[in-house]
């Protein structure tokens, strides 16, 4: 049995109570049959669907276009717990999933919860299975689904209700999509209805129409559907650009003069690291200059289009990976890092710069040490000590950006190039292609440490925040470990704290005086003759890396980490370095042998 919603229970009311009085005049107030709108009829049915409850916005969620979760809802993202209020809440989401590329990402709900449908029926819904159950109606994530959300009514909305006999029995008030939708639902219980015109709309750009008639409101709803991206798919973080234009997009690629490939991904295949070592320069006439060694690339690029409809089509002759009409998802603008982020259906394209290449970096003793002579791999770490893989291997680097490879096999051809880094002030980009082992080696390493017998570099992984290590030597690998040498320097005499620069500011002074003795069980200890601090010490990852820790004793608690880089050893001098996380800042200790 059908039941009966407010609006028409009063209806019903009126009627019972103006039948006996009806008027002579009332039999002169007929509807327009032109403006009637009858039950399953075509606008009727377009009303229906503008009107319909739209579960897109929600799809980080619940994946599902056709249902809407109601808020407030707790869900665990990526083992974070968050209570979603309001819509700032799906942006709190997409944020913890953005925060790396490779990991697997979760959105576990906490149940039970009440689930709106497309008719603005609710539902408590107990567990994943019964979601599933409910979204199984719902079209597939970005296919065409019954709602219409271009255009907008712009409420309130009069209607007048007749009856059988034409007379005129009441008029309502419509205040939302809910009142539409039932209004619309329930319209098989009157005799006729109209609505009262003029009425605005509104479109997907935020502009409004004028309404006069039942025929120009379906034109203009017909015309409207398709025209915008009504973002059903299932990334929240697809409508970025609600606000981005062509001449923004113009500005960060020509401000910024080395553009590299941060992500590439066709066809669920994950290219990037094939072009570790290739700058974009994009210039204002659509022309695109890239460089990869001693080899160049030429194209053209141009951005059609406005807000989250606009296309970016890339033209590169000889690199037909990059070659597409791509949609433009995102421009992301934080102090020393711009990336820019092209979609394709389920393909990603992204560059990065840090704005500050161009030449402004002091490359010249990398540069001098890389192309002298041969190099040996001495140590590389992946989550697990993989340096045995590069022991057969000569490196030689040549002044022209090309690389060699040789081992008992063969040579393999590669390429160089320096660049800003991540966590330090230089970078060196390494490519030896996608051969085994040496496919390990394309990245965009940070430099820590250039002498001219050893370069040391790292690399922050995408995925999961883990750190790798690279170091290269002028003698072969013979099989030890790294950190024995440091670790028999540092017990070796007492140490002072020569220098030690917090973010830009110089705090040395408040170590002067004390000296630091580091003991072989791991305890460390800091003594001025009247105070000492106690702590505890150690190294790992062959060297690379060395944590310290002295409690809550000032001044030392500000020496407190677990992942301190090591940047360059000598028997009277070491110094690390701790980038912090997030963009933070950076921190430098030199440690001086008395």
């Amino acid at each position: 049995m059908k039941i009966f919603k407010p609006i028409l229970l009063l209806v019903l009311g009126v009627v019972l109570t103006m039948t006996s009085c009806r008027t002579e005049d009332d039999l002169a107030i007929d509807p327009p049959v032109e403006e009637t709108i009858a039950a399953n009829s075509t606008i009727a049915n377009l009303m229906s669907r503008t009107a319909s409850n739209d579960g897109s916005f929600d799809n980080i969620i619940d994946s599902a276009s056709c249902l809407s979760v109601q808020l407030p809802v707790t869900v665990t993202v990526n083992g974070i717990e968050l209570e979603i209020n309001d819509e700032d809440g799906y942006e709190e989401i997409e944020d913890i999933i953005d925060l790396f590329d490779d990991d697997v990402d979760s959105v576990v709900i906490s149940y039970p919860i009440t689930v709106i449908l497309a008719d603005f029926s609710t539902v408590v819904v107990n567990s994943d299975t019964e979601l599933a159950a409910l979204a199984a109606s719902c079209p597939n994530d970005n296919e065409d689904d019954d709602d219409i959300e271009c255009i907008d009514f712009q409420y309130p909305i009069t209607a007048s209700i007749f009856d059988e006999n034409n007379d005129l029995i009441n008029s309502i008030t419509i205040n939302n999509d809910n009142d539409m939708y039932d209004f619309i639902d329930d319209l098989d219980e009157f005799a006729a209805v109209t609505i009262n015109f003029p009425i605005t709309v509104i479109l997907a750009d935020g502009t409004t129409q004028t309404i006069n008639n039942i025929q120009e409101l379906e034109n203009a709803i017909e015309m409207a559907d398709d025209t915008c991206d009504e973002d059903d798919d299932n990334d929240f973080d697809d409508d970025d650009c609600n606000n981005c234009t062509t001449n923004d997009l113009d500005t960060v690629f020509t401000d910024c003069t080395e553009w590299t490939v941060d992500k590439l991904e066709r066809n669920d295949n994950d290219l990037e690291d094939n072009y570790v070592g290739y700058t974009f320069e994009f210039n204002s006439d659509g022309t695109i200059l890239v460089n990869q060694g001693a080899n160049t690339f030429n194209g053209t690029w141009v951005a059609t289009g406005s807000g989250n409809g606009i296309s970016v089509t890339i033209n590169i002759t000889g690199l037909s990976d990059f070659n597409d009409t791509w949609n433009l998802h995102e421009i992301e603008q934080e102090p020393g890092e711009v990336k820019v982020d092209l979609r394709l259906g389920d393909d990603r394209l992204r560059f990065e710069s840090d704005c500050t290449s161009g030449g402004t970096i002091d490359d010249t003793a990398l540069v001098n040490a890389l192309t002298n002579e041969d190099w040996y791999v001495t140590y590389f770490f992946d989550d697990t000590d993989e340096t045995a893989d590069f022991s057969d291997y000569v490196f030689n680097f040549a002044s022209d950006n090309t690389a060699t490879a040789t081992d008992m096999s063969g040579t393999t051809n590669g390429a160089w190039s320096t660049t800003s880094g991540d966590d330090t002030e230089l970078g060196l980009n390494l490519n030896f292609g996608t051969g085994i082992p040496l496919d390990e080696l394309a990245d965009d390493w940070d430099v820590l440490e250039v002498t001219n017998d050893i370069i040391r570099l790292k690399d922050i992984s995408g995925g999961d925040g883990s750190e790798d290590f690279l170091t290269f030597e002028r003698t072969p690998f013979d099989g030890g470990s790294g950190n024995d040498d440091l670790e028999t320097i540092l017990i070796d005499g007492l140490w002072i704290v020569a220098s030690y620069d917090e973010d830009g500011n110089d705090q040395t002074a408040n170590y002067t005086g004390y000296e630091l003795d580091f003991n072989m069980d791991g305890s460390v200890s800091a003594s001025n003759g009247t105070n000492t601090n106690n702590g505890t010490w150690n190294v790992f990852s062959s060297g690379n890396q060395m944590a310290l820790d002295f409690g809550t004793a000032m001044p030392f608690e500000e020496f407190n980490d677990d992942d301190w880089d090591v940047i360059s050893v000598s028997d009277t001098e070491v110094t690390i370095q701790d980038v912090s996380g997030g963009g933070g800042g950076t921190d430098t200790l030199t440690l001086q042998k008395i």
